[in-house]
C-alpha cells in the first residue's frame, strides 16, 4: 500500500470578528463605517438619491479643466451679485435689523408671550415708529411749501423794484437766457425731472415695505435659520462655530438696542428742549435728530446743526441757544451716555469706533456707517476665539 503524502496546512490569519450571521437569503452585512456613512447621510435624508460614489481620478486635464469652469462660474456669480446688489442690500438690512430686533422677541417669550405674538408686537412697534416719523414730517414740508408758493409773487415783486437786479438783467442778458432754458428740450427735462422723482418717491416706499416684510420673516424664522446655518458646519466643529456665532448676534443686537437707547433719548431731549425755547414742529425736529444720532460718531453733529439752522432762522438767541445745548449733550453723551450702553455690549474702543465709521460711510454710505460697529465687534470676537489660538498653537 502507498502512504499518502503529508499535506501541509498554513496557518491562516484570524478572521475580523463578525457579527451574528446573516438570514439565509439576506444581502451580506456592509463594514461598520460603511453603515455608519450610511447611517449619517439617512439622518439627513441625503440617501433618497443613492449613496455617493467613488472620488473622480485626479489628472491634469481634469483638474485645469475643473479649474477653468470654478473661475467662470466666479466670474458668473460676480455679475449675478452685481446686478442683484440693490436687492441683496435690502436683504442683508432686513436681516440686520432682525438680528437687532430679535433680543425684544426673546425677552417678550421670556415673559410668558407667545412668539408669534412677541413678533407682532415687536413689529407693530416699529411700524409706529415709522408712522409717527413720517407724520411728524410730512406737516411742516407740505406747510413750508405752501407758505413759500403763496408769499412768491411779493418776492417777485421785491425783485422787480430791485436796481441792482434790473442792472444785472441788462448787463448779462438774464431775460434771454431764461427764454433759452425754457425750451421744449429743457422742459422735457424738467418733466423728467418731476417724474424721475416720483419714480424715487414710490421706489423708496417699495424698499421701506420689502426691508418691513422681509424683517417679519426673519424674526418668525430666526431660530430655524440660525439652525440651518449651523447644519452646514461640520459636526467636529459645529458646537464651537454655534457659541461664537451666537455671541456674534449677541454683540449685534446689544449694538442695536443701545444704539436705538441712544438715538430716543437725544430725540426726547431735542422735544423738551424745542418746547423750552419755541421752536416750531418740535416733534419733528427731534425725529430728525433721532435719526441722525443712529449714525455713529458723525450723526449727532448733523442733527445739532439742522436744529441750530432752524433756531437761528426762528431768531439769534434762539439759534445760539440751539448751538450750547447741542455742545453741552454731545458732552454727555460721548462721556457718560454711550460709554455706559455702548462698552457694556460691544467692548469697541474710542480709534476703532472712529476709523470704522469712516470706512464704512466711505465704502458704503449711511448704511456702512451703521453696521460698522458691530462688524468690528464681530471681527474683535473672530479674532480673539479663532485666530489668535491658533497662532498660538503653531
Amino acid at each position: 500500500m502507498s502512504e499518502k503524502p503529508e499535506t501541509t496546512r498554513t496557518e491562516e490569519p484570524p478572521a475580523a470578528e463578525a457579527g451574528p450571521p446573516a438570514a439565509p437569503g439576506a444581502e451580506p452585512a456592509a463594514p461598520v463605517h460603511v453603515m455608519n456613512r450610511v447611517d449619517a447621510l439617512a439622518a439627513f435624508g441625503a440617501t433618497k438619491f443613492g449613496e455617493p460614489g467613488r472620488p473622480l481620478r485626479r489628472n491634469p486635464f481634469l483638474t485645469g479643466f475643473l479649474g477653468g469652469l470654478g473661475l467662470a462660474v466666479a466670474y458668473a456669480l460676480f455679475l449675478g451679485i452685481q446686478n442683484a446688489s440693490s436687492i441683496l442690500v435690502l436683504v442683508f438690512i432686513a436681516l440686520f435689523l432682525a438680528v437687532g430686533l430679535h433680543p425684544a422677541v426673546v425677552r417678550l417669550t421670556r415673559w410668558g408671550v407667545p412668539r408669534g405674538i412677541a413678533v407682532a408686537l415687536v413689529v407693530l412697534f416699529v411700524v409706529g415708529l415709522i408712522v409717527g416719523g413720517i407724520t411728524a414730517l410730512v406737516p411742516p414740508i407740505v406747510t413750508q411749501v405752501g407758505e413759500f408758493v403763496g408769499q412768491l409773487p411779493s418776492y417777485v415783486e421785491d425783485l422787480q423794484r430791485s436796481r441792482t437786479l434790473r442792472e444785472l438783467i441788462q448787463d448779462y442778458d438774464l431775460v434771454e437766457k431764461v427764454q433759452a432754458m425754457v425750451s421744449t428740450e429743457n422742459a422735457s427735462r424738467v418733466f423728467g425731472g418731476v417724474f424721475g422723482g416720483a419714480r424715487l418717491f414710490f421706489g423708496t416706499v417699495f424698499n421701506v415695505l420689502t426691508v418691513l416684510i422681509l424683517t417679519i420673516y426673519f424674526l418668525a424664522s430666526f431660530e430655524r435659520l440660525k439652525r440651518a446655518g449651523y447644519l452646514l458646519v461640520p459636526a467636529s466643529r459645529r458646537e464651537r462655530v454655534q457659541l461664537i456665532g451666537d455671541e456674534i448676534l449677541a454683540k449685534v443686537g446689544a449694538y442695536l438696542v443701545g444704539a436705538l437707547a441712544i438715538a430716543l433719548l437725544c430725540g426726547l431731549s431735542t422735544f423738551v428742549f424745542a418746547l423750552i425755547v419755541g421752536l416750531s414742529y418740535p416733534f419733528a425736529l427731534a425725529i430728525v435728530v433721532a435719526i441722525c444720532d443712529l449714525i455713529p460718531q458723525i450723526g449727532a453733529t448733523l442733527g445739532a446743526i439742522v436744529v441750530s439752522l432752524v433756531g437761528l432762522a426762528t431768531s439769534l438767541p434762539i439759534g445760539i441757544a440751539c448751538a450750547i445745548f447741542f455742545l453741552l449733550y454731545q458732552q454727555i453723551e460721548n462721556y457718560l451716555i454711550y460709554p455706559k450702553v455702548m462698552r457694556r455690549s460691544v467692548e469697541v474702543s474710542d480709534v476703532a469706533a472712529i476709523v470704522a465709521a469712516l470706512l464704512g460711510v466711505s465704502l458704503f454710505g449711511v448704511i456702512g456707517a451703521l453696521i460698522a460697529i458691530p462688524a468690528v465687534a464681530a471681527a474683535q470676537i473672530i479674532i480673539r476665539e479663532v485666530l489668535i489660538p491658533r497662532q498660538a498653537t503653531r
